[in-house]
């Protein structure tokens, strides 16, 4: 390894800055809907990043799309995007990931970051990702102070849709991709430090059941009951979990009716499915219609559904194989024991890999309980992150591997 030891020693006297900020960026609710609060975020890490000496585009999300509890389709409104670039025209450059939002929206009563104890941090966003994003920032600055950077390209994306699947930034993070050589991500690494491998695909989606409305005692016979059509709809789905290994519906969520005395003639379910092969993805699809078939033969029925797959499963090329073999002799010489294991979960890598990026993807923060009120961070994780990943970009500026 080169001389790297002053740089990674400046990385180490962040430490209580990083601490701070995190727990500064965490009072800040930005839950993905809560449009406010990710514009605030968008301040704060826009004065952050532009210390780099990067230019900045803050672009426009494609608008989603969801449906609403009366079975109607609307417009979603999604946060900006927010670009920065340095060096653009650098022979080697890195795509750098991250997301400000979180899936705490603004009434949820989880809003303030709290010390378990004396090495973990729980709070909103601690680990997924406000403090990825820290990591992501001073390892570039660490760059920039390093003899390296002008070796160096990088383009920056934080989007502010990540935790409702990219849909609005999908199109940015694929251009991107394309015009770089690989891809740094942020989300939380498990708290024992393993890192995500390969990744399953996602797709999220809605069933709309009508039926025939009627007053449950006076004409209970002349309605069709949504709700109980829909029900036995969700079993079948259900039954399909198990048989393509690795293949999960997870019914989350039903709404519908109006009362108990009314024969209800619109029921919701929303749902997701995980893969693990487009193969499985393409074998779900088709037993979905045949099953949506079904309901809409009986008579008085009618049953449509709303969604698709909106990540594809992130599998491991021999470039992305080479990419983690190199943080793995880099994590070493620091004394990090570099490990990665399949997983479940979806995220923006699985976007860089689908445009054909190789990428690492979860280089943020050693965490656990995302998504929940008992998400924590391990404060000792903060600079040992920056400095892997300061590693990896002064490395790759230097010319020492090529993927």
């Amino acid at each position: 390894m080169e001389n790297f030891g002053e740089i990674l020693n400046w990385v180490d006297d962040q430490q209580e800055r990083m601490v701070e900020t995190v727990k500064a960026w965490s009072r800040i609710n930005s839950g993905s809907h809560n449009l406010e609060g990710l514009a605030k975020m968008g301040e704060v890490v826009t004065e952050a990043f532009l210390s780099l000496g990067a230019e900045l585009e803050v672009r426009e999300a494609r608008r989603g799309e969801k449906i609403n509890d009366r079975g109607e389709l609307e417009k979603v409104i999604f946060g900006p995007v927010y670009h920065f670039k340095k060096r653009p025209s650098a022979n080697r450059k890195v795509l750098l990931t991250g997301h400000l939002d979180t899936v705490f929206p603004k009434d949820h009563p989880f809003q303030k970051p709290v010390n378990l104890d004396g090495n973990t941090l729980n709070g909103p966003g601690v680990a997924d990702m406000k403090g990825g994003i820290l990591v992501m920032l001073v390892a570039l600055e660490a760059l920039e102070r390093s003899g390296m950077a002008g070796s160096l390209g990088y383009e920056i994306l934080l989007n502010s849709d990540e935790e409702v699947g990219s849909t609005g930034s999908a199109a940015i993070l694929t251009e991107c991709a394309k015009a770089c050589d690989f891809g740094m991500t942020f989300e939380p690494a498990w708290a024992d430090g393993t890192l995500a491998g390969e990744r399953k695909g996602s797709g999220n989606f809605s069933v709309i059941m009508r039926g025939r409305g009627a007053h449950a005692g006076r004409e209970f016979e002349k309605g069709v009951n949504a709700i109980a059509a829909l029900a036995e709809l969700v079993t079948e789905l259900q039954a399909l979990n198990g048989t393509e290994q690795g293949l999960t519906i997870n019914p989350g969520l039903i709404t519908g009716g109006t009362a108990t005395n009314v024969v209800p003639d619109l029921a919701i379910c929303k749902f997701n499915v995980r893969v693990k092969t487009t193969a499985q993805q393409a074998w779900f699809e088709r037993e979905f219609k045949k099953i949506l078939d079904k309901y809409n033969a009986r008579q008085g029925l009618k049953a449509e559904s709303h969604g698709h797959f909106t990540r594809v499963p992130k599998i491991l090329t021999g470039a992305n194989k080479k990419l983690f073999e190199v943080l793995k002799d880099l994590g070493k010489e620091i004394g990090i024991e570099v490990a990665w294991a399949p997983t479940g979960g979806c995220c923006d890598g699985n976007n860089l890999a689908a445009a054909g990026l190789p990428n690492i993807d979860t280089l943020g923060v050693r965490g656990g309980k995302i998504h929940t009120d008992e998400e924590f961070a391990l404060l000792d994780s903060f600079t040992e992150r920056a400095k892997l990943s300061t590693l990896l970009l002064l490395n790759y500026a230097a010319g020492n591997f090529r993927l």
